[in-house]
């Protein structure tokens, strides 16, 4: 309708039009690019890095929205990355082995076989953007051996003009490779294969002068001496005599020859080290491997410990008691790991304080709701992981058990979820197991408390009443942030572990 006349018992009212809304114009929304990507995800707090371990998927495989496409190693576990499309994996950018920052894209996917072309292409533009860095630098020397070659036509002239200086010659010559260096020490210094292969070459490696840092022999130098080198030089004292010889034949006869200058010292080749430099322990370094990504993690967060102002309580306790409940509730699959966190647990419990954690700025304290103690385990590639028993105050000890059994397996395979061990309030590192009387643990990132367990052993001691006896004794260690904690605190919580410990009973309720 589009006006609207007004009528009143009072006074007409002249005609108004009431305003027609104006319909937007329609515009069909075209997808331009149907390629998606899939992200290198963040699968922990800690994570900015992650490592391509294998792909699920080929390209041209199709693909199914929430189906596994690739494994991903993070700096705790090995993790599935899940596609939030479905498609076809059109092209990967980021090879098994590889490594990719979080957030940046390691494949694409095409909805349509019409896209994956441009899929393709996608990926070729993503790894082939940094390439011309290295080639704009690789251009550069490409320029060197052209301006080393101009001097080459100054014998021609020298029918019309005076003979040029004899030393601008051999200049070309210089740069090849710096002569090896022989150590002013006396000490031989080679390299494992360079040994071995002088015992089968009978090569005196005595007599050699060595190409690596600091006059180490290697390889190559016991081979150059095989085939006949002077002093395992290879074949620099040959270029020598073969450029003086093509500068006299240059010469015209008769010619008066101007005083030769003496030619210039060889220049080491950078990270060379000059004759008689005294050699350094870090220059007799062995194998050197690159961190693992939870290796990395763990650098890292043991740099962040130490801004952390941390102190320690010691504590001895009695654990006859607790050694005879393990024997006891052993067949029914309770561990002595879950008897300890069960018990650190119901201390928490007690004290709240020691379950906190300070505020990343350092300004407050976070009381957690929950008590999720986080034990230590080593991994077969060194690393260290620390999977998480949730709530252990409040779950029975035959559950915490059989969690802890499922957590242990699947994280030696690398397949715990983030949740399971980066949710942690408390920790306990537990190397008494290994025979490790007493220890220092290094306070997590995100806790203010971690608990070391050393060895129990028989120890000669004194009971309340005076009397000297053998008791079954274990210390244990706890690591305080002082930012949150007194050492008042901290002792008061080891006070109520310690009583547990010596009186279990109350695990098992």
């Amino acid at each position: 309708m589009d006006s609207l006349r007004l009528h009143s018992c009072g006074p007409a009212l002249l005609p108004f039009r009431v305003p027609r809304a104006v319909p937007r114009p329609r515009t069909s929304i075209t997808v331009t690019n149907a390629v998606k990507e899939i992200f290198m995800p963040a699968l922990s707090s800690t994570m900015t890095e992650g490592k391509i371990v294998s792909w699920l998927k080929s390209p041209g495989d199709k693909i199914s929205k929430g189906e596994s496409v690739v494994v991903v190693e993070s700096d705790k576990a090995d993790m599935d990355v899940e596609s939030f499309n479905d498609g076809i994996l059109g092209s990967i950018v980021t090879e098994e082995g590889g490594t990719a920052n979080v957030g940046e894209a390691i494949a694409f996917i095409a909805e349509t076989e019409a896209e994956l072309e441009e899929a393709k292409a996608k990926a070729g533009s993503n790894g082939a953007a940094p390439a011309p860095a290295p080639a704009a630098q690789a251009a550069v020397p490409a320029e060197a051996p052209q301006a080393a070659a101009a001097p080459a036509p100054a014998p021609a002239a020298t029918a019309t003009a005076p003979p040029p200086p004899a030393p601008s010659a051999p200049a070309p010559a210089a740069p090849p490779a710096a002569a090896p260096v022989k150590r002013s020490d006396g000490r031989v210094i080679a390299t494992p294969y360079a040994k071995k292969l002088a015992q089968q070459l009978k090569v005196d490696l005595a007599s050699l002068a060595g190409s690596g840092p600091a006059g180490r022999i290697t390889a190559s130098d016991v081979e150059a001496a095989s085939n006949g080198a002077a002093g395992g030089n290879g074949a620099a004292p040959a270029a020598a005599p073969a450029a003086s010889q093509v500068q006299q034949a240059a010469k015209p006869a008769g010619s008066a020859q101007p005083p030769q200058r003496a030619p210039p010292a060889p220049t080491a080749a950078p990270g060379s080290v000059p004759e008689g430099a005294p050699t350094t322990v870090s220059e007799l370094k062995g194998r050197t491997e690159p961190f693992t990504s939870m290796q990395a993690a763990i650098a890292k967060n043991m740099i962040q410990s130490l801004k952390v102002p941390e102190f320690r309580v010691s504590y001895t306790i009695t654990t006859g008691k607790l050694d005879a409940l393990s024997k006891k509730l052993k067949p029914k699959g309770v561990t002595m790991t879950a008897l300890l966190a069960k018990a650190a647990g119901t201390a928490l419990a007690k004290h709240e304080v020691v379950n906190a954690a300070c505020t990343p700025d350092g300004q407050g304290i976070t009381y957690n709701d929950h008590i999720n103690v986080a034990v230590a385990v080593s991994m077969p590639d060194g690393g260290l992981i620390t999977p998480v028993l949730k709530d252990a105050h409040s779950t029975d000890i035959y559950q915490l058990s059989r969690s802890w059994s499922d957590l242990v397996k699947r994280s030696r395979v690398k397949q715990l979820k983030p949740d399971e061990y980066n949710s942690g309030t408390f920790t306990i590192s537990n190397l008494g197991m290994f025979g490790a009387d007493t220890f220092d643990a290094i306070l997590q990132p995100g806790t203010g408390a971690i608990l070391a367990v050393g060895g129990s052993k028989p120890t000669v001691t004194a009971d309340d009443q005076g009397r000297i006896c053998v008791l079954k004794q274990m210390t244990c260690n706890l690591t305080c942030d002082h930012r949150i904690m007194s050492g008042v605190a901290a002792a008061e919580f080891m006070q109520t572990f310690k009583a547990i410990i010596e009186d279990p009973d109350q695990l098992t309720f």
